[in-house]
């Protein structure tokens, strides 16, 4: 039973350093910090991060075929490389191996069962799924698309090692409260909140492309209210001729249907047998997240300012809510799974 705890301790603290490095990405992003590292797993060639600009001259002319997406000229400051660095440190030198080193530790264990085996390997497959994506991502220059990609695997990574301590949980006889679902209603709600994870992760996905795409982030332009928010452009509606180009509106769109997708979930879930029901507070809970979150979304297009740009903290903090939504919708889902009948 120590080695249990020991285990169910140390994915909890992966999943802490999970959202850490997530964090960091965002990081990474709003201080245009993603191809500081241009190559993969060194950093232009070294193992450090102080790379002067004068280094980093020297090395592009070695490597031509890796100039960067900003032009030949462009260099980077040492505390751009360093966010760059030690995202890959946590993720490459910690993270990874603990999560092998977490399996590893359960696949001695004789007791275990079969669904504690299989979170593990999964947690395994992920892990090194995202190191791949991590690569592609460097070698794309950070396109939009890898960029979207690499973190939606980082979510799915973080929704597997939770599902790894739930199953931890629940082996030891020691299910939490708060995860503990009434069965006749998770059956009921089980694909409903299903959608609702799949919409919230869509909405990710959408904004991060959107953040990842030149010129996006003004898609809809930056006039102030009423044209820029919560019109585009001064209009309502628009025809998409360039799904690039205008993901802005796109993500809008995205982000609409799925507020009113909640709010009606939160009506439904409040009426009748329901209503004194843990999924509730869940419901509820995912749309309060995913309500402040659009509000910060419309608050960060409305902060352009002719000279400094947008107030880029507010798209880090967009994107770790944005995360916070979808992994509290996603938990929801995997509460009615495991529901079960007394």
């Amino acid at each position: 039973m120590t080695n249990w705890k020991y285990s169910k301790g140390l994915t909890a603290l992966l999943l802490g350093l999970t959202v850490v490095v997530i964090g960091l990405g965002g990081l990474i992003r709003i201080y245009d910090a993603g191809e500081s590292c241009p190559d993969w797993p060194l950093c232009f060639g070294t193992m450090g991060f102080d790379v002067s600009e004068e280094d980093q001259e020297a090395w592009y002319i070695e490597n031509p075929d890796e100039a960067d997406s900003r032009g030949s000229g462009h260099r980077y400051t040492t505390f751009q490389i360093f966010t760059e660095w030690f995202h890959r440190v946590l993720a490459g030198l910690f993270l990874g191996p603990l999560v092998i080193l977490n399996w590893f530790m359960l696949r001695r264990m004789e007791e275990v069962g079969k669904e504690v085996r299989f979170a593990s390997m999964l947690t395994v497959i992920l892990i090194i799924w995202q190191g791949a994506i991590g690569w592609l991502t460097v070698e794309m220059d950070n396109l939009h698309w890898s960029v979207a990609l690499h973190l939606s695997s980082a979510l799915a990574f973080t929704m597997s090692m939770f599902w790894l301590w739930l199953t931890l949980s629940r082996a030891e006889g020691d299910l939490p409260e708060w995860i503990s679902f009434d069965y006749s209603i998770s059956k009921k709600w089980k694909t409903r909140v299903a959608w609702l994870s799949i919409g919230a992760f869509v909405s990710i996905f959408s904004g991060t492309f959107v953040s990842t795409t030149p010129s996006a982030n003004a898609g809809c332009g930056v006039d102030g209210m009423p044209d820029s928010w919560p019109l585009c452009g001064g209009k309502i509606v628009d025809s998409v001729e360039d799904i690039v180009a205008q993901s802005q509106i796109i993500h809008r769109w995205f982000v609409g249907i799925m507020l009113i997708a909640l709010i009606a979930a939160s009506y439904s879930v409040s009426n009748g047998e329901q209503s004194n029901d843990v999924l509730r507070n869940w419901i509820w809970g995912s749309t309060a997240l995913f309500f402040v979150n659009a509000s910060i979304g419309a608050i960060y297009v409305l902060s352009w300012d002719l000279e400094e740009g947008f107030f880029e903290l507010l798209s880090l903090v967009h994107l770790m809510m944005a995360s916070l939504t979808f992994v509290t919708m996603a938990i929801a889902w995997i509460g009615c799974s495991i529901a079960e009948e007394v």
